[in-house]
């Protein structure tokens, strides 16, 4: 297994933020398997996505429906809604595996991987790349 770290801004807003070159540029050449994304955090996701088009607006504006930043949760440090962030996993998990065919992502047309995060008090993010050749 091959394994490397990405450490990422998110910024202080809710981000779906696009990692596809960054995991196209670990798998090119490396053959055939399997790419594993992680990010070791209580209040981040990965999801598989279009973006550019609105799809990565409306994920978040999903999220906020489906989990409202206001004061209904128990943990309730941080910004306000903060413990919807640590609920967000949950939904949107911390994880992708993609296949890698010929050092290149296995994505559909429109597919991109993204970092999900709700969580305005940390904009720091590491992500964690595997490569699982097969």
């Amino acid at each position: 297994m091959q394994t490397t770290t990405l450490n990422v801004r998110t910024g202080g807003e809710e981000v779906v933020l696009d990692l596809t070159r960054e995991c196209e540029g670990f798998v090119s050449g490396r053959g055939d398997g399997l790419l594993h994304v992680f990010v070791p955090h209580a209040t981040a996701g990965l999801a598989i996505i279009e973006t550019g088009a609105g799809s990565d607006d409306d994920l978040l504006a999903a999220l906020g429906d489906l989990l409202p930043a206001d004061d209904r949760w128990r943990h309730a440090h941080g910004a306000r809604g903060h413990g919807r962030s640590h609920v967000m996993p949950a939904v949107v998990p911390p994880y992708a595996t993609v296949p890698v065919d010929g050092g290149r992502l296995a994505l559909g047309t429109w597919q991109s991987i993204c970092i999900v995060d709700l969580n305005v008090d940390n904009a720091e993010r590491t992500v964690r790349l595997d490569f699982l050749e097969g």
